[in-house]
């Protein structure tokens, strides 16, 4: 019933995309490669779920 206010989940995976990848970018300006490699692992992952998303849906 209240169907409207549920975020759909492809939304908040994208919104989570870029919040990761504009913190690894954060990373990489500051040096620290460590940390910027680490979160392209975790924004790759998340781009893996949207396009199984896109594909199934």
């Amino acid at each position: 019933m209240l169907g409207f206010l549920k975020r759909a989940p492809k939304k908040k995976l994208q919104k989570d995309y870029e919040y990761t990848l504009g913190k690894a970018m954060h990373a990489q300006r500051n040096g620290d490669l460590r940390t910027h490699g680490t979160l392209m692992e975790e924004a790759e992952k998340i781009y893996e779920e949207i396009r199984k998303l896109e594909k199934s849906g």
